[in-house]
């Protein structure tokens, strides 16, 4: 606390100067003022020295706010890694493990290179990344506060988003163009059919069906749920149809009785699978909606699954296992049988910490991806016989999506990143790069090929639009090329 002294005839008082006088003065000429008055600062407060050093700070930092606040118009948004994280500002490098040195900043929430507002509820800020002549890196940023972004598909030039709000947001040319809302439940899975079919799975345990109008640009239906009504009053009347599920409650078989956390199509032979918390594997035709095969598949929830190749199906679960199926005929249909086991836990405990959490297929090598909770992603390869290829390890906590593009593989944690790998000739595999912007775990992730435009790059040169989704409720644009050099092992 700064003191000024008067001194008069009847002897001396001390007043307290105001704030706006504080701000301006100067701690060591009103000491150097008052000991030219003869009074003795030492008795007024023992500390004089420290209180002195502790407003020159104080001034110092009143100054240095005024500074950063000049400077807050015209920054660039990039911050140093001495920066302390706050609520405003998160820009943590997860390759910067500096524990040792002093945060340069003050962890107010007001002294940050970015303002509350930085991020608004509307905005697509673009990059321009021939800039700085990187192969892989971010083009831009869609945001629109409806919730955490749990799922995305692309068809096109549409991007469809999926978030706890129970909205389906519908982006063009990365531009909000439209949307449609289901009446309850968190949207955790989409798909789109050739057909213009969009497919949603909810935390309700249903299976939403939605279609584009011919009619009318940009409106968007609902026109059924999985399984139907008709099929639904149908099988409910016969006993057989029920299971339990536990003590004194039955549901029927056709139907998720818990949250659907995955879909995924096999369009050549007319199937969409869904898998759900309950449990189960359900297998259903496109062509009527009708379920052919209600499959008890795991001993937890069913977290992925993933149409392959060779008429293969592959699912993982909260338990720890990864599971194939083969769809195999069985009198006048078909049925999908267990034909292997590529991961198994010898315990709870074990599965508890090595859930199976995302998949991803490569069709042409006959490939597939699997990512677990303890952040490593395994692969197998072969059609005839699947043999353990080996283990990417890029994310230091659990991967939560994998998507697979081409002879590339994309990974997304959640510790924020995503690691781009490619799949070399010999079998072995490179990390090109890891993105880093997203604040919040990466929870969806979907690629599709970039339209050439006469300027592609190079010949031969495949390049790709990858669309991230994640908890910080934000949708990130990439481009990354299979051609890129590599930079990590």
């Amino acid at each position: 606390m700064v003191i000024a002294t008067e001194t008069t005839s009847g002897g001396s008082h001390h007043r307290r100067l105001t704030f706006a006088a504080f701000l301006n003065s100067d701690p060591a000429a009103e000491e150097e003022e008052q000991r030219s008055h003869g009074v003795d600062v030492d008795a007024i407060n023992p500390s004089t020295s420290n209180n002195s050093n502790n407003n020159m700070n104080m001034n110092k930092e009143v100054h240095y706010y005024q500074q950063r606040q000049s400077n807050a118009s015209t920054t660039s948004g990039e911050s140093s890694p001495n920066q302390v994280l706050s609520p405003w500002n998160q820009t943590y490098s997860p390759y910067y493990t500096d524990t040792t040195t002093t945060p340069s900043m003050s962890p107010s929430p007001w002294n940050q290179t970015y303002s509350p507002y930085y991020k608004s509820p509307w905005i697509y800020q673009r990059r321009n990344m021939d800039d700085d002549g990187t192969d892989n890196g971010l083009v831009g940023t869609i945001v629109r506060q409806d919730g955490h972004v749990y799922s995305l598909a692309a068809s096109g030039d549409l991007l469809f988003t999926g978030s706890d709000s129970k909205n389906i947001r519908v982006w063009k040319d990365l531009k909000d163009f439209t949307g449609f809302k289901s009446t309850s439940g968190l949207v955790k899975a989409i798909v789109i059919t050739g057909d213009n079919r969009i497919f949603t799975g909810h935390q309700d345990g249903k299976i939403r069906v939605w279609r584009g109008s011919k009619s009318r640009t940009g409106s968007y239906s609902r026109v059924g749920s999985l399984p139907t009504l008709k099929e639904f009053l149908t099988k409910s009347v016969n006993p057989k149809n029920y299971v339990e599920v536990r003590r004194r409650k039955n549901v029927l078989k056709i139907r998720h009785y818990d949250a659907v956390s995955c879909l995924s199509l096999n369009e050549e032979l007319g199937l969409l699978y869904s898998g759900s918390w309950d449990k189960t594997l359900k297998v259903w035709r496109l062509s009527d909606s009708k379920c052919l095969e209600s499959i008890q598949a795991h001993d937890d929830a069913i977290n992925t699954v993933a149409a392959g190749f060779d008429d293969l199906l592959f699912t993982g679960s909260a338990d720890g296992t990864l599971k194939v199926w083969k769809r195999e005929l069985q009198g006048k249909g078909t049925k999908h049988f267990l034909v292997n086991v590529l991961i198994k836990q010898e315990n709870a405990v074990t599965a508890l910490a090595n859930a199976v959490t995302a998949l991803a297929v490569n069709l042409t090598a006959a490939v597939v991806y699997c990512g677990s909770s303890d952040g490593s992603v395994n692969f197998w390869e072969g059609q005839k016989y699947l043999s353990h290829g080996g283990t990417l390890c890029g994310h230091r906590m659990a991967v939560l999506c994998l998507a697979a593009a081409g002879s590339l593989v994309l990974s997304g944690g959640a510790d924020k990143n995503i690691c781009v790998w490619r799949r070399n000739g010999d079998g072995t595999h490179s990390c090109l790069s890891v993105l880093m912007d997203h604040v919040g775990p990466v929870k969806c992730l979907t690629a599709v090929e970039e339209a050439e435009d006469g300027d592609g790059g190079q010949k031969g040169d495949q390049r790709w639009i990858v669309y991230s989704g994640s908890l910080d409720k934000s949708v990130k644009v990439w481009r990354v090329t299979e051609t890129a050099s590599t930079v990590i092992g």
